[in-house]
């Protein structure tokens, strides 16, 4: 089917992806990257002995993405190709407060497969995190040598 869409003009391309965007949020599947990364490490998470069973937090928490039965939030940034993850915005009276206990950066293959999750608690989030200043927010670069600072889980191949 891949190869069929090089054929398609350009115009035929644009109503393919409406289309496609129309019929995914019918099916309520993840349309954008961070969305499917919040999918994926919640399964993973979920479908992984020794790791915590998550499920969704309630739509609108601030910066807080999944929740464990032990009440530990989570943050879920993904990357594709990203050089840092989404901002997280600060507590408008204390920057510093503490906003979650775990921080998950889920790097998506080009085909938005898993690749990796890094997991950061809240302390080596604090060390590695930078501010935006543009947007007024923390944020993770997504170096090698930041990454490497975190707890790496991968998907076992099947």
């Amino acid at each position: 089917m891949i190869d069929s869409l090089v054929g398609l003009e350009d115009i035929e391309l644009i109503r393919l992806r409406a289309a496609l965007d129309v019929e995914m949020k019918r099916r309520k599947l993840a349309v954008t990257v961070g969305a499917m990364a919040e999918q994926l490490a919640i399964q993973f998470f979920n479908g992984t002995a020794g790791r915590p069973n998550l499920q969704p937090a309630p739509v609108g928490t601030a910066n807080v993405d999944a929740l464990s039965r032990r009440g530990e939030r989570y943050s879920i940034k993904g990357i594709l190709n990203a050089k840092k993850t989404g901002t997280v915005y600060p507590d408008i009276s204390d920057r510093d407060k503490q906003l979650f206990e775990f921080m998950l950066i889920v790097k998506l293959d080009r085909d938005w497969s898993l690749q990796v999750i890094y997991e950061f608690d809240w302390n080596s989030f604090c060390k590695c995190r930078s501010w935006d200043k543009r947007m007024n927010a923390w944020y993770i670069g997504a170096s090698a040598k930041t990454l490497s600072k975190a707890v790496e889980y991968r998907p076992t191949a099947i």
